[in-house]
């Protein structure tokens, strides 16, 4: 797996294509915490590694919609100050969404977090 680094003020990935699979599809539920509705589609972008060893997550935009699989840019990095892990933001319309529009979108999970988004 490809690990990226995000020692880079811009993260390299910010910009590329990234495909992956969705396991907390919109509208679902989080697994250890049943007040959480996933109000967006959220995942993991196959072959790269985060910070945690495991597959790198993402919150996908740019569909009303549950989806299985995803192919989309990723427009911005959430950068977890608090936690190993940081997130990716990935547009499925080609749309570059603004940074509050990507906050409000993310604040459901990210509120229990600081951090930063990175563009």
């Amino acid at each position: 797996m490809k690990r990226y680094d995000m020692n880079h003020e811009r993260p390299d990935i910010i910009g590329k294509t990234v495909h992956g699979k969705i396991d907390r599809p919109l509208g679902s539920v989080h697994p250890r915490y049943p007040d959480m509705i996933y109000p967006i589609n959220y995942g993991y972008a196959e072959d790269f590694c985060a910070g945690d060893g495991e597959e790198q997550d993402v919150y996908i935009l740019g569909t009303d919609r549950a989806i299985d699989t995803f192919r989309g840019k990723v427009i911005a990095v959430y950068h977890r100050t608090d936690d190993a892990e940081d997130k990716w933001i990935v547009s499925l319309d080609g749309r570059d969404y603004t940074d509050q529009e990507i906050l409000k979108k993310i604040h459901f999970q990210e509120q229990y977090f600081a951090g930063r988004l990175i563009r």
